[in-house]
């Protein structure tokens, strides 16, 4: 029975065969395939059969092999047996086995001389995810030949399930005629793939199919005369599905990769690209694997667009390399040939909002109680509308390191430490070494904590000439500050219980006492400090610049509160809410050119909420509210509502003061099981401009999915509107053709894949991800 395993190679080449699959493209994970139904029913007598009439015709001393029975013996069952001694007749319930290979039929006659088998009435075959029933099957063992009739196949794993009139196999090559592939229940076909003949040889892995077509529903969509596919798993080179688009201002759109197998832990895929309007490309994509490593070198070429009258492309590089037990180099590297470049050839937002590009190249290192590194990078400008006097100071290089240790249970010491050398490709630069050693004492109960903190944060420079003598104070200014901070906090909870469910309620009080004496910090270089974004976590940090060429002095108290209240059976938290303000006991004078003072009194008050009055809504606010001005610094109002059936609706007011003012809709509405229908409206009050629209419809169904998507979006820096007409159809299980659309509504429609919604970083008012710590803050 060794050769009936060919079988399963079979509808897996089927399912390749619209793509011709050249490279390893694993299936999405949220692809919402059939279910596993029962297309050929399980068999009864599998895994065992009644017990029975027993014979073995082979050589039982033969090790049996689990894997693929090449040396296993055969032992065939039934309720009666007829015939010959050299040629048994088994009737009723015949089952056939070798090693993991299973056979059944209502007769099989066996001839012990010949070999030959033949198999009648309802014969069953199951092996290796494979199921199948066919009306006739008979083979020879040896000469290793054997043919099936009118079979019918499932895939258990793959979903995958079809017909075909006749197999033939003859040792490693076989040819099946009149096959049928499909991901869809036989009683909703809406996409089969059929083929008037292929013929397969497993050991070069290699199928020839003739005649094949793809129908969606009843209609031929596509035809191939002939065309060569894979039978396995095997990495081979050859062509991927086509992407295919349309703009108003690329025109036509057509990207045709070549995938390229090189070796068993690098391949490549060259991708030419032609783009009606603007002239063609080409690009390209190595991959490495390495048991140490692994990296992608991603490249574009355009010798001429049309757009701009000059030759464009760009060049990326992301990569790790594990060098030690606790280091590892990584690398994350951009070229682009201009500054329009962004702008011309992303389709997003997040396109023409980057101002520059961002170059690292660094060694790191992690182990208990330390972090240390050794860094270099680079930024290059992405806006055409700006110089490059804008650019960020390059540091070439910079070494890090954070360390600290513990001294008993009361005690905890460390330091943290950077050394940095600038450059800039308009203004003088220097070098800057930055250290902080800190001592802590945290303290802390069931429901409380203390935490007294001292540090000393000394920082020097070495400039360059040019700019000390801007400065007018001297190559080398220093500054040296002491920070110190008491933080402590109570955790009051209790149990309540609200509408017959049992909620957990806390409220926890936190007090931040910070006093950092004012040094005199005119004299020294900007390099790498902004102001940060003043918001909760701003309440409670040592410093409010990031970098090292600013420490804010301060004698001040912050004094919040927050509140949640969680459901006890399963963590669901129902509300929460904070608020909390700083209190400046005298202004604070160290402050960035331009910047004004921050005078005695108080903060904004910063309040963040958050309701679920059930569980399918939730409604958020953040608030900040400046009492000296009686001004509101910064709003933002949030609501969502989760459909039954996997549908969205997204509601977003956003409000900075003198930047931006927007409202965002969007929204994923299932008409019914298989109609849904998608929009996003996403409007700048301020400028009175839709900054991207989106209006779409889509059929899904287990198998297939169909996506007509319309799209008005800012295609430049000047503002300009563009309109662009999606389409895709997605054969689920198989491939799909048209533009990835699902792509685009998963960035413009957040939730339109639901575990999105468990992957969204924290937000603040402007929509922005929240700021991380500046690199010297404390562990």
């Amino acid at each position: 029975m060794r050769p009936i395993l060919r079988l399963l190679p079979l509808p897996l080449c089927l399912a390749t065969a619209l793509s011709a699959q050249a490279g390893e493209r694993p299936m999405p994970q949220n692809w919402a395939l059939c279910p596993v139904g029962d297309v050929v029913p399980a068999f009864a007598d599998f895994p065992r059969a009644p017990e029975g009439l027993h014979i073995d015709p082979l050589d039982k001393t033969a090790a049996p092999d689990a894997a693929d029975g090449k040396h296993a013996p055969i032992d065939i069952e039934g309720d009666h047996l007829d015939g010959t001694d050299a040629n048994p007749v088994f009737q009723g319930n015949v089952t056939m086995r070798r090693g993991n290979q299973f056979m059944g039929a209502d007769q099989l006659t066996f001839d012990k001389a010949e070999g030959r088998y033949k198999a009648e009435g309802s014969v069953r075959f199951q092996a290796n995810g494979l199921r199948l029933r066919a009306a006739r099957a008979e083979g020879d063992q040896t000469s290793d030949t054997h043919t099936m009739q009118d079979l019918q196949y499932q895939l258990l794993s793959r979903r995958g399930n079809g017909k075909a009139d006749s197999l033939s196999l003859a040792g490693e090559e076989g040819s099946l005629r009149g096959a049928t592939y499909s991901t869809c229940p036989p009683q909703a076909r809406h996409w089969e793939l059929d083929a008037r003949r292929i013929d397969i040889d497993n050991q070069t892995g290699w199928a020839r199919a003739y005649g094949a077509s793809l129908h969606v529903g009843k209609v031929p969509v596509l035809y191939f005369p002939f065309f060569m596919f894979p039978t396995d798993d095997r990495r081979r080179s050859g062509l991927l599905l086509p992407s295919i688009s349309n703009s108003s201002r690329n025109g036509l759109d057509w990207a045709q990769p070549v995938y390229l197998n090189l070796a068993p832990n690098y391949d490549a895929t060259l991708t030419p690209r032609i783009m009606t309007s603007r002239g063609a490309l080409l690009g390209g994509q190595f991959r490495y694997l390495q048991e140490s490593g692994r990296g992608t070198l991603n490249g574009w070429w355009m010798p001429h667009d049309r757009l701009r009258d000059r030759d464009r492309g760009s060049i990326d590089f992301k990569g790790v390399q594990n060098v030690s037990e606790h280091w590892q180099a990584r690398a994350d590297l951009v070229w682009i040939s201009d500054p329009r470049y962004l702008e011309d050839f992303s389709s997003s937002l997040d396109g023409l909002s980057r101002a520059t590009t961002f170059s690292n190249l660094g060694l790191y290192g992690l182990g208990q109680g330390w972090t240390a590194g050794v860094t270099a990078d680079h930024w290059q400008l992405a806006d055409y509308t700006l110089t490059r006097s804008v650019l960020p100071y390059d540091r070439l290089p910079r070494a890090f390191l954070y360390w600290q240790r513990s001294a008993g249970m009361a005690l905890t010491y460390g330091v943290d430490a950077e050394a940095v050398r600038f450059q800039h490709p308009v203004y003088a630069a220097g070098s800057r070494f930055d250290a902080k050693p800190w001592i802590s004492a945290p303290l802390q109960g069931d429901a409380w904590f203390l935490r007294p903190t001292l540090a000393w944060r000394y920082t020097t420079y070495v400039l360059d000439p040019a700019l000390a003598q801007s400065l007018g104070s001297g190559k080398t200014p220093s500054r040296a500050q002491s920070i110190f901070s008491l933080d402590g906090g109570l955790f009051f909870d209790r149990e309540i219980r609200v509408k017959g469910r049992d909620y957990l309620q806390s409220i926890e009080p936190r007090l931040l006492y910070l006093n950092v004496p004012y040094v005199d910090q005119s004299g020294m270089p900007v390099f790498d400090t902004q102001p940060l974004t003043f918001s909760w976590e701003q309440l409670f940090r040592d410093n409010r610049y990031s970098g090292g060429d600013r420490q804010a002095d301060a004698n001040q108290l912050t004094l919040a509160v927050s509140t949640r209240m969680i459901r006890q059976s399963d963590g669901f938290e129902r509300f929460s809410a904070s608020i909390g303000q700083i209190r400046y006991f005298r202004e604070s004078l160290v402050r960035l050119p331009g910047e004004p003072i921050t005078e005695k009194g108080n903060s904004a008050w910063v309040v963040d909420a958050n309701y679920a009055p059930t569980d399918r809504w939730t409604i958020g606010a953040s608030y900040q509210r400046d009492p000296k001005f009686k001004r509101t610094d910064l709003a933002s109002l949030r609501a969502r509502y989760l459909f039954p059936d996997d549908g969205i609706v997204n509601i977003n007011y956003r409000y900075r003061r003198a930047q931006l003012e927007q409202v965002d809709f969007s929204f994923l509405y299932p008409i019914n099981p298989s109609w849904s229908v998608v929009g996003r409206e996403y409007y700048s009050l301020r400028d009175r401009k839709t900054l991207e629209g989106v209006a779409g419809v889509q059929w899904d169904s287990c198998c297939v999915a169909v996506r007509l998507v319309a799209r008005r979006y800012v295609q430049n820096r000047a503002g300009q509107l563009g309109n662009t007409l999606m389409f895709e159809i997605e054969l689920k299980g198989l491939g799909s053709a048209g533009q990835n659309i699902q792509t685009t509504l998963r960035r413009s429609i957040l939730g339109y894949n639901r575990d999105d919604l468990y992957l969204v970083p924290p937000q603040t008012a402007t929509g922005q991800p929240s700021k991380p710590a500046p690199a010297n803050a404390n562990p």
